[in-house]
């Protein structure tokens, strides 16, 4: 296990130092001690966000966090348009189908971008709208969507813009206050690289206006809840923490600090250019247009004539690389290509080795190293 070079979409791989702050002694979650660590992760989770508003920490995967923020901010038959081009922005909509929220879809197709133009259509086309859900980075794709932009559109609005960055904080342009996000969702496990468990939610004042305003459909998810808590001397959480997973990602948001956030997103854009290069350099065809290719993660369409089996089951039983298959009615049809976290120039060509060899090996008629080789012109 400990052999397996994980190039997923998350989760992704660990620094040693995330690690070992993780084995530090549990403490009494409402003690002075843990007190001072949720204050200084949520301080730095706030920088990562680039916000002035209070970030808080839930005990759940990107989902939990994904829900907070329609059951705290839309309340039972209000109106909440989810933008879905993938299966992430479709998980927007099924949580607001659980909560007995009025769902809207902006569809767009698979493998393309919402456009601010088709946002703002829609928000034209129905006054009652009270949120718009767009996912930035769609895994399942490859696609990110241009939230700065849609957020020009959005602050002209009073519609409340949410956005999910569980796959792009600290691995693409993020800044709540100037793209005008009034709530902003992430996960620990992608371009943070701590371990799986952890979300964070920042909200805008006028998030938590509406707030007030709303009857919460959840009992663990009570966004106020987390508010009052951590207003408390020594900060709390209004349920038990996984305090040694906040250890880990109070080391993780330092090690981002300490890189320097502006360098780290350039690290990701440079890692995803070259990985969209090595893949055309393999004979290989990208899945998305490169106009709207993620930075964190790259899908590409299988080889003619090859199953998600041959190429992903031999990158790692034969080579120990680990890619993601597709998901719905992608699986099978595409791979992806995690390069998010603490990925380097030596992760990519591991990567790209591996996959020359298995297209070799498996009958087609390229240049093994021909990926590797692209790669070097970006490094």
């Amino acid at each position: 296990m400990d052999n397996i070079l994980l190039m997923l979409p998350g989760p992704t791989t660990v620094d040693p130092r995330v690690l070992q702050a993780m084995g530090k002694s549990v403490v009494n979650h409402r003690g002075d001690e843990f007190g001072v660590i949720y204050d200084e992760t949520t301080e730095l989770m706030s920088k990562t966000f680039q916000t002035k508003n209070s970030s808080y920490i839930l005990t759940g995967s990107g989902t939990s966090a994904m829900e907070a923020a329609l059951a705290n901010l839309v309340g039972k038959d209000e109106k909440v348009l989810n933008v879905v081009g993938g299966k992430f922005g479709g998980r927007f909509k099924e949580i607001a189908d659980v909560h007995g929220i009025n769902a809207q879809t902006l569809d767009v197709e698979w493998g393309t971008a919402v456009t601010p133009d088709m946002v703002e259509e829609a928000l034209e086309a129905d006054e009652d709208i009270k949120a718009v859900t767009v996912v930035h980075n769609e895994t399942s794709t490859g696609v990110a969507a241009p939230i700065e932009e849609i957020g020009e559109v959005m602050k002209n609005y009073d519609a409340l813009y949410i956005v999910d960055t569980v796959s792009s904080l600290a691995g693409d342009a993020v800044n709540v206050d100037k793209f005008h996000i009034d709530a902003c969702v992430t996960g620990s496990q992608k371009c943070i690289a701590a371990p799986p468990g952890l979300a964070a939610v920042t909200f805008s004042d006028d998030a938590w206006a509406a707030a007030e305003k709303v009857e919460s459909n959840s009992y663990y998810l009570n966004m106020p809840k987390y508010q009052k808590n951590g207003a408390k001397s020594p900060a709390q959480t209004p349920y038990t923490p996984s305090v040694n997973l906040i250890y880990a990602l109070k080391e993780a948001l330092e090690i981002i600090q300490a890189e320097g956030l502006d360098n780290r997103v350039a690290r990701h854009h440079q890692a995803a250019a070259a990985t969209r290069d090595a893949v055309k350099a393999l004979g290989l065809e990208l899945f998305p247009d490169e106009s709207v290719s993620s930075a964190t993660v790259t899908a590409v369409k299988m080889p003619e004539g090859l199953t998600d089996d041959q190429v992903r089951g031999t990158m790692l039983n034969k080579y120990g690389v680990q890619l993601a298959g597709g998901q719905d009615h992608l699986k099978g049809n595409i791979i992806r290509i995690g390069h998010m976290g603490v990925i380097s120039y030596k992760e990519l060509a591991i990567t790209f080795t591996a996959l020359g060899l298995t297209l070799k090996g498996l009958g087609k008629d390229i240049d093994a190293g021909a990926g590797v080789a692209a790669l070097a012109n970006h490094y």
